[in-house]
């Protein structure tokens, strides 16, 4: 997690230097200026909680100098060979996006009635029918 946590504190580093760089050649501009300073705190906040996640467990492999790539080997988890969910939730998705930019509270509605079955027709699709693993 050592990792992970110094990638985003260079994000951090980089983004406050850019906000200060271009708050001075920009004459302190304030969309831009948001956004590259709400951006470091967002990089700070994720790197900050790598760092004290990566205090609490063991070293992992990518966080040992002497480590050999196959200690990383073995399973990481299950991930589904073929399902349609995603498909659906991304449609869900769009169509809430397209509720929110016209306003539109039926279509928001629907779109977010939508969203969640799909979510959980993803979350439960092993668990129902055919795909249950007893």
């Amino acid at each position: 997690m050592k990792l992970e946590a110094y990638l985003f504190g260079g994000a951090t580093v980089f983004l406050f230097g850019t906000a200060v760089i271009y708050g001075i050649y920009s004459d302190l501009e304030p969309v831009g200026m948001a956004g590259l300073v709400l951006s470091g705190g967002l990089c700070l906040i994720v790197g900050g909680f790598f760092w004290f996640v990566s205090r609490r467990i063991n070293p992992r492999p990518e966080d040992r100098k002497d480590a050999d790539i196959a200690e990383g080997a073995g399973e990481l988890g299950f991930f589904s060979p073929g399902s349609y969910w995603p498909i659906g939730i991304a449609a869900s998705a769009a169509l809430v996006a397209i509720g929110l930019a016209f306003y539109y509270i039926w279509v928001l509605l629907i779109a977010f009635a939508a969203l969640m079955f799909t979510v959980g027709g993803l979350l439960f699709e092993y668990y129902a029918r055919a795909n249950a693993t007893h």
